[in-house]
């Protein structure tokens, strides 16, 4: 990794791994002009995955430093690149603070806060697709494929004290590396819920579709591994078995989606609700561009960021 030179404008990076390949590099001039942020633009610092950790700190101090460098979204590394430069930051959040992670990166009054959005946007992305009252109707489970910052960010939207009742009856968690896996269970654990937790170690895509077999009709089942957007393949094998009525959510929105296609080629048999990650893309990228600017995005003009993402996503096909 190389750091980009300093700002001439001000500026949002996207701290990621192949951000020249994201739909946010056309989308955030379109977006930016919707909300008046004269000159404003983005750019990508493309980062291995579990990189050395002074490479974090130094993407983190060289955003700190330089004046027009505004801030950051950070995707794949939220939690190494806490890990490595938490000390680096005036302010964290209390997600941040509770989940180990940054996923937003921002400047306020002189000092460099992190925050993690994700529960926020995970939330605001499911009761997009999510009907009212669905986990009281059917007591459908929960299976997350990957323990990283999206999984747990969803386990505390999902678990929170706001929705009483009205929770998934278990929620499962799997991952191919043990450290992380244990370090998802330890966060969780943190958190004051009825709500059953499991966790297994599944190493190869076989292990999963073990799982997948055995949820509950109306079970809600989500790739939170990065598989088939950085990385080819899928969590699961083309001969796995989606819940009946089920509903898939492919957290990615760009890649081969091959866990995306292999829910669709079951869609019909068994009664399956299929959602890719546009919708969480974009409230992903909204929340961040709001505190790295300053700037409320919600309603009407929220409403038009995304009638331009869609419109772009219709011309892409």
């Amino acid at each position: 990794m190389s750091l980009p030179p300093k700002a001439a404008q001000p500026t949002l990076y996207f701290i990621g791994v192949t951000t020249t390949q994201s739909s946010i590099m056309k989308l955030f001039p379109l977006w930016a002009r919707e909300l008046g942020l004269k000159d404003a633009a983005i750019k990508g610092i493309d980062i291995e995955i579990h990189a050395d950790p002074q490479i974090y700190r130094d993407c983190i101090q060289f955003i700190k430093d330089d004046p027009l460098s505004l801030g950051a979204l950070v995707t794949t590394h939220k939690i190494d690149l806490y890990n490595a430069g938490k000390d680096l930051f005036e302010y964290l959040d209390p997600y941040a603070a509770m989940f180990d992670e940054i996923s937003s990166i921002s400047k306020n009054e002189g000092r460099l806060e992190g925050y993690a959005k994700d529960p926020i946007s995970s939330g605001l992305s499911l009761e997009a697709f999510i009907p009212d009252n669905f986990w009281n109707d059917y007591n459908g489970e929960i299976f997350i494929m990957g323990a990283g910052g999206s999984a747990l960010a969803i386990s505390s939207h999902l678990t929170d004290k706001k929705h009483g009742d009205n929770v998934p009856s278990k929620i499962i968690i799997s991952n191919r590396s043990e450290p992380r896996l244990l370090s998802a269970e330890k966060l969780l654990g943190q958190i004051d819920t009825s709500v059953e937790f499991e966790y297994h170690l599944c190493p190869d895509p076989a292990d999963n579709d073990a799982i997948l077999k055995r949820l509950k009709p109306y079970s809600l089942v989500i790739n939170a591994t990065g598989l088939g957007k950085d990385r080819p393949g899928s969590p699961l094998t083309d001969t796995c078995e989606f819940p009946q009525n089920g509903v898939v959510w492919e957290l990615n929105y760009r890649g081969e989606l091959d866990f995306m296609h292999q829910a669709l080629k079951q869609k019909d048999m068994k009664k399956l609700h299929v959602e890719d990650g546009w919708i969480y893309f974009i409230h992903g990228w909204t929340q961040v561009i709001a505190e790295v600017f300053h700037t409320g995005i919600k309603g009407e003009i929220f409403d038009r960021l995304e009638k331009t993402t869609m419109d772009l996503r219709t011309a892409k096909n």
